[in-house]
């Protein structure tokens, strides 16, 4: 196990630190732009959203861009130079296993000490700012297929999208040029970065450091998938269900 994160990249190349996360981040937000793009184009040419629900709305708006972050930043370079990136390197291969789900409580555990301590670090810092809300783009939610919604969106398509950008894609090329404990930092610097706030960001590294430990010890992406869900779901639970614990 302790060998996995040791290991020496095949070909150490640092300046691939720098490209290969611009590029993830370049292609995420590229895939906003053009998501939005594409909407106003809709609009123009007389597709209307007004009648749309905003939940409806917004699931379909988080489906595309995340689709269209994939395809940038994984097909793209293989369309373009054949740079291909496989299963493997994604972390796709196998199949999900119950040692998997006996993982997650243990790794959530983990997670929840190391964002605690990172936390009680940043609170101390001027610019961490403790009542900063992400904004997940559904509120008001008071119909039963809101919720549905907004679950689907939420705790199943961004937890499989999100691990295979960063702890597949961004992960899995990175660890081929600098050592592993600095492709696992990288990855959650630009995962929490990524999130546009002090305080969820903080979070978000914290999750991303054991979603990234769990990639390289079990060899898949389930249990980080997993352990994405479960986390994104407490979080659901905690927004639209319980708002009050």
């Amino acid at each position: 196990m302790l060998r996995n994160f040791l290991s020496k990249p095949a070909a150490v190349k640092p300046w691939m630190a720098l490209g290969i996360p611009v590029w993830v981040i370049a292609g995420f937000l590229l895939a906003q732009v053009v998501a939005g793009l594409l909407l106003a184009g809709l609009n123009l040419v007389g597709v209307s959203f007004e009648g749309l629900n905003e939940s409806t709305l917004q699931t379909v708006i988080s489906a595309i861009i995340y689709i269209i972050s994939l395809t940038i930043v994984i097909g793209l370079p293989w369309w373009v130079k054949r740079y291909r990136t496989t299963r493997k390197e994604l972390g796709f291969e196998g199949s999900f296993t119950w040692l998997d789900i006996l993982l997650t409580p243990f790794a959530f555990g983990f997670y929840a000490v190391l964002s605690a301590i990172l936390t009680a670090v940043a609170i101390h810092f001027p610019f961490y700012d403790a009542q900063q809300v992400q904004d997940t783009g559904f509120t008001q939610l008071t119909h039963g297929y809101e919720y549905a919604l907004a679950f689907l969106t939420l705790v199943i398509i961004a937890p499989v999208a999100e691990e295979t950008l960063f702890r597949g894609y961004l992960l899995g090329k990175l660890r081929k040029y600098v050592a592993t404990w600095i492709a696992i930092l990288i990855t959650s610097v630009v995962f929490g970065i990524l999130h546009f706030a002090w305080n969820v960001g903080i979070d978000v590294f914290a999750l991303s450091i054991v979603l990234c430990i769990l990639r390289v010890v079990s060899g898949r992406l389930w249990p980080s998938i997993l352990l994405h869900m479960v986390k994104n779901g407490l979080a659901f639970y905690i927004l639209f269900i319980n708002p009050l614990l």
